[in-house]
């Protein structure tokens, strides 16, 4: 009952402000798919401040979220972005925001022992909320994505509650990190230190149509089928890195083929303009960046340095290398099959902030790893691997 009475004081404080502002319509014809959302968002783990743990929610999103018309559209920054959602998400009632964030990460490719595909992952950050968000958009695939809360402007050192907060929510699919979609395509975003001061944003400036990073990522999740299929779609735009930083992208599928997407121009110390970077694509039978015989190999992985040969004048100055050299060596001990899903978190385990690095500040705010034969999710927050109630299974 308390819940009951709770849902229709919200209800009908969203119909007074709406009124209050000149609406005539019903609220409800014009905000159900953003009101189902909203009270979908629930919490699923609480914070740990000790631990330095953010909280964990999860929220079901109804409906579409105009991504077909952004896409039309496109936007060529953050700001854009957010103008973007106010107006169609809140319909212009409610400003938001988009922070900044640096994101390390790694992530790599498997085989499992009974013939699956595996994409894994760690975010590697420090203390913030997180959201599994689940879409099924209309002229789009279902998918399961994550979203740092911190990215949309909300409180890390709070519970994130109250109507204002459900709302500003509301724009998590324009902001994944990673995820993977009904046809078994999975994708991520990682830091890529660029340029002499190490971020450098890629800033395209062609005639084609504008998209940011994490739109792009959305835009993979929605219509890639294949990586070949992502490929192709994201060639087809602009990229402008998000929160004035450089990124750069791995996108993998359920017949085991991957590959990692950068824009470059230049050597590490020559990559300085933004607007001259062009798509490199490299898949995972073609990564010979590091000189080893696994050049071939049916698995691959990332952390956060360009993998094009000659980028760099030695290993020293590859940001992530210690954590891409300990996820290749557990791979290659056997040829990239693992043999289940919970081998692979043990991997995204050894390379997490507070495990490789005793006393380090940071944190692995998540890790998961998507089953892409079988569409499912196993998901771990904040570090928290011996513990049972930390761990979370989802599918499409």
């Amino acid at each position: 009952m308390k819940k009951i009475i709770k849902r229709i004081c919200i209800i009908t404080i969203i119909v007074l402000f709406v009124l209050l502002v000149g609406g005539t319509c019903t609220i409800y014809g014009v905000w159900h798919n953003e009101i189902n959302t909203a009270f979908s968002f629930k919490k699923l783990r609480n914070r740990n401040d000790e631990h330095k743990d953010g909280a964990l929610y999860e929220m079901k999103v109804y409906g579409d979220y105009y991504f077909e018309e952004f896409l039309k559209k496109g936007v060529s920054s953050d700001k854009e972005l957010i103008g973007y959602i106010t107006s169609h998400i809140t319909k212009g009632l409610i400003p938001m925001k988009i922070s900044e964030s640096e994101i390390a990460c790694s992530a790599f490719t498997a085989k499992l022992e009974n013939g699956d595909q595996v994409f894994s992952r760690n975010y590697d950050f420090d203390k913030t909320n997180t959201c599994i968000v689940k879409t099924n958009p209309k002229h789009g695939f279902k998918s399961i994505s994550t979203i740092d809360l911190q990215f949309l402007g909300l409180d890390v050192h709070k519970d994130v509650k109250g109507l204002m907060n459900r709302i500003t929510a509301l724009a998590a699919p324009f902001v994944p990190l990673d995820g993977m979609n009904e046809k078994g395509v999975s994708c991520a975003i990682f830091m890529s230190y660029q340029g002499d001061d190490k971020t450098i944003a890629t800033n395209q400036d062609t005639d084609k149509p504008d998209i940011t990073s994490t739109t792009m990522l959305r835009l993979i999740l929605d219509y890639a089928d294949s990586v070949e299929k992502a490929v192709e779609l994201v060639s087809q735009y602009d990229l402008h890195d998000s929160a004035q930083t450089s990124y750069h992208y791995m996108v993998a599928d359920a017949t085991g083929k991957s590959a990692i997407l950068e824009w470059v121009n230049g050597t590490d110390k020559t990559d300085n303009n933004g607007k001259e970077r062009k798509l490199v694509v490299t898949y995972n039978d073609k990564d010979d960046s590091i000189g080893s015989n696994e050049a071939e190999a049916d698995y691959q992985w990332i952390t956060n340095f360009i993998i094009q040969p000659n980028y760099y004048e030695t290993d020293e100055d590859k940001p992530g290398f210690d954590r891409y050299n300990i996820i290749y060596n557990a791979l290659k001990t056997t040829n990239g099959i693992l043999k289940d899903e919970g081998t692979a978190m043990q991997i995204l385990q050894s390379v997490g902030q507070r495990y490789y690095k005793e006393g380090h500040d940071g944190c692995t705010v998540h890790s998961v790893v998507y089953n892409l034969t079988k569409k499912t999710s196993y998901f771990i927050p904040n570090e928290n691997y011996d513990d049972e109630s930390a761990k979370f299974f989802y599918s499409l």
